[in-house]
């Protein structure tokens, strides 16, 4: 199981790990998840009995002690950012404002308001172990800003996906968009049902936008969702967004491959927004945030710019190409950043 780094945004449910499936085993990690990201209170699954769901609630999966890290992995930040190999979406049931929640902590970074105690201190040992980690996440913000109005307003694209949409926050991706072009229309994607409830309640009566559940692997169930397919035309160009995303992906499970067929469907002239962290010039970053989620065991991948550029490949990068996002398109208002550069942005065009 990925999971990882925000920049929009940290994300997860921590705690002890429950499952509610079937097939796995009462009590017993399913394979490959000894590292997932651990949550509270998971509901059965519909086609359970209530036996079985009863005591499928009350199991719980132990990571194993010992378990050998991902290469340059280290736990996550962006808010409602999860992806699960099965297709399967868990449900939490239960809050606790107790465990940290990534989605939280990213909104104490951002300065917002949203988030408990147990939120600010995991917040305040990564900044402080890596000041610059605030200005990092504002700078990805104001990078997505400034992409959804680009593509938007000068490649004249007027549909968007947001793919792990995360909690709302200053500068929604839709607000961007119909603040250049009132008639786009936005698909916001997650998984995280915290982040629905916030996001539906967003979006209540604002034209031209929906949200949906899905996961970012799965991309099949994603293009064919009725509510997104009720605003996203597959014949005009579309825009898909992946901010702060893709390190919460493994190499296993092919980022690259998510990318192509997110974008297989839509013509030339489509584009993507990306923006993925790295720890290139603050190596700090992988210990800072190891030592915070040591107890929630996230695991992200932080990647090169070399191995950030290869998932970009058969796309025409916009100018300045891949870059740091404070650096890409900058404003007037747009705050320098001379050091501790965290987060990688390009758009690509689809030829």
């Amino acid at each position: 199981m990925p999971s990882a780094l925000h920049a929009r945004d940290l994300a997860g449910w921590t705690g002890q790990t429950v499952y509610a499936d079937p097939a796995w085993t009462i009590g017993a990690c399913p394979p490959g998840r000894e590292n997932w990201r651990t949550a509270t209170g998971l509901a059965a699954t519909p086609d359970q009995t209530a036996a079985g769901a009863s005591a499928l609630r009350h199991a719980a999966c132990t990571p194993a002690a010992a378990s050998s890290r991902p290469r340059r992995g280290v736990p996550g930040w962006r808010e409602g950012r999860g992806v699960r190999h099965d297709g399967r979406v868990p449900t939490q049931t239960e809050f606790n404002p107790d465990i940290p929640n990534a989605a939280r902590v990213y909104d104490y970074v951002l300065g917002g308001k949203n988030h408990y105690p147990a939120d600010r201190k995991v917040a305040e040992a990564v900044l402080a172990r890596t000041p610059s980690l605030r200005s990092a996440v504002q700078a990805n913000r104001g990078f997505l800003r400034r992409a959804v109005r680009y593509v938007v307003a000068e490649a004249g694209v007027r549909q968007i996906i947001d793919l792990g949409a995360g909690l709302p926050t200053v500068g929604n991706t839709h607000e961007a968009a119909h603040g250049a072009a009132p008639d786009a229309r936005i698909v916001y994607v997650d998984y995280d049902p915290v982040v629905l409830t916030h996001a539906r309640n967003m979006l209540h009566q604002v034209h031209g936008a929906a949200v949906v559940r899905h996961e970012i692997q799965d991309t099949d169930a994603t293009l064919a969702d009725p509510e997104l397919r009720e605003l996203i035309n597959f014949s005009e160009p579309c825009a898909i967004l992946l901010v702060s995303v893709l390190h919460f992906i493994p190499d296993g499970d092919d980022p690259a491959g998510i990318i192509s067929r997110l974008l297989a469907p839509f013509p030339s002239g489509s584009c993507l927004v990306m923006s993925h962290a790295t720890a290139d010039l603050v190596p700090a970053l992988e210990d800072a945030v190891d030592v915070a989620y040591r107890p929630v065991r996230e695991d992200a991948f932080l990647r090169t710019r070399a191995e950030v550029l290869a998932m970009l490949d058969g796309l025409e990068l916009v100018p300045p190409g891949l870059v740091w996002v404070s650096d890409w398109r900058p404003e007037k208002d747009t705050p320098p950043m001379d050091a501790g550069q965290m987060i990688y942005g390009a758009v690509g065009r689809k030829p």
